[in-house]
Order: structure tokens, then sequence, then C-alpha cells
């Protein structure tokens, strides 16, 4: 497998970004994804009982298609609690794309990231549209990564090539994502295409064995967003032996999840103020969903990571603390902790809690003053 540290579409997909004039700074704010040819598709979505309106519309078109051409997206204003109006401008997102690409607009996902509880000027998206169509080019995901952009620092971007038979497959992913980040699907967008041949069913597993070890692991501040979008197209253009399970389905879903944990990770690095990535394990677990709750009980305590900023000794107290907090019952004698130099940028830390041969893994960041001046000040 060779991995790329930039965004390269696989055959048959095309990109472009622009302003629409959705920022008030004039930044980047709108993108459109497109296969040449009829994709499948897998989604992973929030799981906030308040979910904004693409979210609301992409579960819709998801059951009503079987194929889908292309994603709409916008930065700038997240369309969330906007009730109907919500729900229409959605709606005029897909029926605008579709009618500039000749397609039905069941055929289109919409996804937007920002600002919620304010409505979308979306008359500036339908005007965009013609243009930011005309502009759709191979290379043109470089501008596409760059407008779904908020409070990120860097672009996500990653693509994996490999090989099944003589067939060269292509995985691409851009992704956004910095704060409001929490497990259960994290505040993100993220959208990866393929031009492998696989079916619906072998698509959606394999989706959802990357997320949950990728997306599912990973928290900047314990806060979940109501937009919270993966959405992956695969359309098929590589031409090789239908992937359904197997040995070409394992090598398939080990790419997958090779470029969302490598998004995943960018998130927490660029999360909002972050100054350190740390790799959390907890291990000697009875279940390795007791592993998971105790390690998420552990990233999600504010004075955990206050004391990573601090590169603070007092780490310890904060750990144990937070296990307690967890509700398993753990004998002090059998805790052990240990973790990598504090002061450096990345930092692993290894909690053996002595009550059986299970482990999990999440990622999480330091909080810093920079957390709270990002978002005091975002409006």
């Amino acid at each position: 497998m060779k991995i790329l540290k930039t965004a390269v579409l696989p055959k048959g997909f095309k990109a472009n970004g622009m302003s629409c004039g959705i920022k008030k700074s004039g930044k980047p704010d709108l993108a459109l994804f497109c296969s040449l040819v009829p994709a499948i598709a897998a989604l992973k979505y929030t799981t906030n009982q308040l979910p904004a309106a693409p979210v609301i519309l992409n579960n819709q078109h998801i059951k009503l298609a079987k194929e889908f051409h292309a994603i709409i997206a916008n930065s700038g204003n997240a369309n969330a609690f906007c009730g109907k109006y919500g729900l229409r401008v959605a709606q005029v997102m897909a029926q605008g794309a579709a009618k500039v690409l000749g397609v039905r607009k069941e055929n289109i996902f919409v996804a937007s990231t920002g600002i919620i509880a304010k409505k979308l000027p979306v008359e500036k998206i339908q005007k965009a549209l013609p243009k930011l169509a005309a502009g759709l080019s191979h290379d043109g995901i470089a501008l596409g990564k760059v407008a779904i952009k908020t409070t990120d620092k860097f672009t996500k971007e990653i693509s994996v090539k490999f090989n099944l038979g003589n067939k060269t497959i292509t995985i691409c992913g851009v992704a956004k994502g910095a704060g409001m980040i929490s497990p259960k699907m994290a505040t993100l967008l993220c959208f990866i295409f393929t031009d492998a041949n696989i079916t619906q069913g072998g698509l959606k597993r394999s989706l959802n064995e990357a997320a949950e070890h990728s997306f599912n692991r990973i928290t900047v501040d314990g806060c979940m967003s109501t937009n919270d979008t993966v959405i992956c197209l695969a359309n098929k253009m590589a031409a090789n032996a239908l992937i359904d399970n197997g040995t070409s389905y394992k090598i398939f879903t080990n790419a997958l999840k090779t470029v969302c944990l490598a998004l995943a990770k960018m998130m927490v690095a660029d999360g909002e103020g972050a100054t350190k990535l740390i790799t959390l394990k907890v291990s000697q677990a009875r279940s390795a969903s007791e592993a998971k709750k105790i390690a998420l009980a552990i990233a999600n305590s504010n004075l955990f990571k206050t004391a990573m900023y601090a590169s603070s000794k007092n780490i310890i107290g904060r750990i144990v603390a937070s296990v307690g907090q967890a509700g398993f019952k753990i004998k002090e004698e059998k805790l052990k902790i240990k973790y990598t130099d504090l002061k450096k940028k990345e930092v692993s830390v290894e909690v053996a809690v002595g009550r059986g041969k299970q482990s999990s893994v999440v990622y999480t960041s330091d909080l810093t003053h920079e957390y709270v001046k990002i978002n005091a000040e975002y409006n």
C-alpha cells in the first residue's frame, strides 16, 4: 500500500471550491465533489438528537436512491436549528447541484459546517453553482479541501493506492474538524472517494469498521456536533474483481482504516488551541467496551487535559481520579500507569487496570488558553 500525504482523486472523480460570500472574510466556503459515473455510497453521521438539516436530508436520500453523483458542501454556516427553513435550504442546495450536473436531487448529498442557529443565505450558493460546476476538475480537490475548513489551521487530506490482482485502487479522503470533537461521530465533515468495485453491503461494513476505530475514538472537548457526516463514494472505475468479503475485503478495509485513522488523528492534532496529540491506551480490562469507557473518562477530563498542557507531574492524580470515575471496581495495587515525555508534541499514555485482557485506544489533545479564546470569539 502506497500512502500519499495529499489528496489525489481516484478515477472518475472531480472537485472544485470557491468563495460564494457565506464567510464575511471572503475565504473559500463552497465545495462540490462529483463522480462522473454513478457511485454507491455509505454514510456515518451524528447521533446528536437535534441533527442539522443536511443530516436529515442525506438520511432521506440514502433510502431513496441506490446511486449517487455528488456532494455539495458549505462552510461558515451549519444550517442547523433553523426548522423548516433549514430543511428547505438543504433541499435547494441538492436541487441546485442536481440541475448543474444533470442528475436527480436524490443523487446528491449535502453537508454544512459552521455557526448553528443562523439562517444560511442559500441564494449565494445558487448563484455560485454554475461557476462552481463549470470549474470541476480532477485537480480541483486542492480547492475543495480548503473550502470546507472552519477553525481548522490546516487541511486534512490523505490518499492511498493499493493493488487487487492487476488493478490499482485509490482511496482519497479529505476532512475538516478541530473543535466540538467527541466520539459517537466526532464533529467533522469527512468525504472519502474510491474507484473500487465493491458491493453496497461491503462498503457499508467497511466504513463502519473504519469509523469505529478512528472517528469514534477521538475527542478534543467532549462536545458533539449537530452536523457530523462521513460520506464514502465508490464508483467502481478501477474495474477490479467485485469486493464483498474474503481477502479482497480485508485488503480494502485495511486501506480505508488507514485513511480514516490518519484523518481522525489530524483532527485531534489540530484541536482548537491544542499543542499535543495524546494516544491513550487502556489495557487489562474485562472487555473492549469497558476499556474504551475508561479511556474516554480520562480523555474527556479537563483536569487531565490541562495537566497535559502544563506537562505536570500531577498527571498521575488526574488519571487515577478519572479511572475511578468511570464506574468500575479497580484494585489500587493493580492500577499501573506509564507515559512518555510530557514535553513532546506527541505523548503516549498506557493505563493497565488489572481486570482482564482487553484493551482500547482513543486519541485526544491537551486543553489550552487558546481553546477558550477561539470559542469565545467564534461568531
